[in-house]
Formats: structure tokens, sequence, C-alpha cells
């Protein structure tokens, strides 16, 4: 897989994702064997350049290139100055946001929003590709609405644009994340373009990543909720793709080490409160389902410090490792709820 000059380590993608992809979990799922990881979205409204939000999403210290930044915004020529903008502070690629489906998003006529303007899609994409010297992918669904999808026209536009890789999200933004992804669609476009075409939507095991590869033809598959908590998923899939063979679930020891690690960059990132309460989520999504899970969660929430919450933790992994060397979920079905390692 490759994004212009960049040769990829591998397909596996790291999804954009507000709130979710910020440096600590990028850098996480690429230790875990994901080839690239692009940036959480960052507005291209420069009112808001120097707030410490857009300026911690924007900050790529120690990271492995190449170094993707998504911008958002509705404006071309916004757009294309804070794609400008960007490189000059380190994006080795520019990706545009055209797939973002929340209402805060798209009531400013961004994300999503802007499949109803095929007219204005053009234009972006036209003016950002101008604007840079590097590579500009584009991050989009099917279409706005269910009937009237419309990505074989915005594929046709991304590559006659220079676009140098396009990920499609298999829903509508009316899908929001509802039903099941659509691949044939993906496929569909595939088959009809040159640029490199990547496949986003419900990839949440080794074997679904590979029946995705071999439905759509995708040069390469993009995941995100399913890496919540479970970074170790981009392993899993990267190991079954080259041999065939399913890695067993990661031991309680690991869980608990790579956990601490990523609360301690997390503090550090962050700062002291900032950090702890971003951390709840990420402490979450990890022990949804486990044994005792709920009963430290709730009790984790209530915790002010990040003193208090590594020692939470880490004493509730501790009491995991006593029963068992392997993780141990309260029953089938939280097991198979996206959050715990799946094997089939």
């Amino acid at each position: 897989m490759r994004i212009g000059p960049y040769a990829l380590a591998n397909n596996l993608i790291v999804a954009p994702m507000a709130g979710v992809t910020d440096r600590p979990f990028r850098q996480l799922c690429k230790r875990f064997g994901a080839g690239h990881a692009v940036s959480e979205m960052i507005t291209a409204d420069q009112s808001l350049r120097l707030t410490k939000k857009t300026q911690r999403r924007a900050d790529f210290t120690g990271e492995l290139a190449p170094i993707s930044v998504q911008i958002a915004g509705s404006e071309p020529e916004k757009l294309a100055e804070a794609a400008r903008y960007q490189v000059a502070n380190g994006a080795q690629i520019v990706d545009i946001n055209m797939g973002c489906p929340v209402k805060k998003v798209c009531n400013k006529l961004a994300g999503s929003a802007l499949l109803q303007d095929e007219a204005l899609v053009q234009e972006i994409l036209e003016r950002v590709v101008a604007a840079v010297e590097v590579p500009v992918t584009l991050k989009t669904r099917l279409g706005f609405c269910n009937g009237e999808e419309n990505i074989h026209r915005v594929a046709e536009l991304a590559e006659n644009a220079g676009i140098a890789a396009l990920a499609i999200h298999g829903r509508t933004r009316e899908d929001m994340y509802n039903g099941n992804a659509r691949y044939e669609l993906i496929r569909a476009v595939k088959a009809a373009r040159r640029l490199p075409i990547i496949a986003n939507g419900d990839i949440d095991t080794p074997h679904k990543a590979r029946q995705v590869l071999e439905m759509t033809g995708a040069d390469a598959i993009m995941i995100g909720r399913a890496a919540q908590g479970r970074p170790w998923l981009f392993r899993e899939i990267g190991h079954f793709l080259a041999s065939g063979e399913l890695l067993p679930p990661p031991d309680v020891s690991e869980v608990r080490a790579v956990m601490m690690e990523h609360l301690d960059a997390l503090y550090a990132f962050y700062g002291e409160y900032s950090g702890v309460r971003i951390a709840r989520k990420h402490i979450a999504w990890t022990t949804k389902g486990l044994q005792g899970g709920n009963a430290f969660r709730q009790a984790m929430y209530a915790l002010e410090s990040s003193a208090e919450q590594a020692r939470a933790t880490r004493e509730f992994f501790d009491r995991l490792s006593a029963m068992s060397d392997t993780l141990v979920y309260d029953d089938d079905s939280a097991a198979n709820d996206g959050t715990a390692p799946q094997q089939q």
C-alpha cells in the first residue's frame, strides 16, 4: 500500500476518530502493527488554531512517519490554507474529512454534509491538492442519504483532482453507525477507479478483515471503533492475513502492561486534570465485559487523581491475573460485543 511516495508498513490503517486517535493512541496502534494512522479531525477555522485542543491534535512529536493530518471544514480556501499550515507543522500527508456524520459538524456543512454539494466537493479537492506538495487523501461515506448514494461521482472527482488515496466508510450519513456496512459499493468503486481504495466499517476480527479485503478488492482496510480498548487487534489481523492462523488473546499481564503504559502517556500528554478524564474512556473500553469490570469502572469514574486511577487499574488487573493468565469475561455475550478478542 502506497500513499504518494510513502510505502506503508502494511495495509492496516487506524481510522481518524475525534476524541480517540490522539498521539498516544496512534502510537499504541502502530506499536501493535498498524501500518498507518490518521490524526483526529482538526478544524480549518483559523480562530481555533491556538486553542489547547487544536494544538494537542496537531502535536506529532516522536510519531512514526508518515504523519497524516485530517482537516475539516466547508470553505475551499480555508481548507487549502489549513493544509499549508499543517504541512509547515510537520504533516507529510493531508487527509480531508467528508465522512464525519455528527450533527455539530454537518450543521456547519462540513464532514459528510459536503456530499450534498458535488461542485463544492470538487472545488475543495482541487484547491487543497493544489495548495500543498504532499499527498492529499480523502475520507468519505457512500453518500448523504440512502437512495442517493453518490460515491461513484465523488470517487471520480477525487481521482481527477489528484487525490492520492480514498477511504470509504460503507454507510451513508443517514445510516450514522446503524445497520451493516455495504461493501458492494466499495467493491464497485474499486473496480472503476485507479487510485488506492481503503475499505472502512465493521471490521472487528481477523476473519472479517480478510473477508472485506477479498470482497472489495480494496488496497487497504481502515479500523476504528473495534480498536478502542483493543489495539492488539492490528497484530491479530496482521498475523492472520500473513499466516492464516489466529493468535491467542493477549495475556492479562500484557494487557495490564499496555494499559499502564497508555495511562502514563495520557497523563504526560494531557496533564493531570484532562489526562485522568480522557483516560476513563480508554480504561472503560479495555475492561468492558471483563469479570468484575462493571463494579471497577463505577469506582474508577469517581477517582480524581492520576495516582488513584493508575493504582486502581493496576490492582484490577492484578486481581484478574490471580484468577487466570488469560482474560476472563463475565459471559459469552460480553466477550463478543466487539471489545474482547474474538476468534472464529
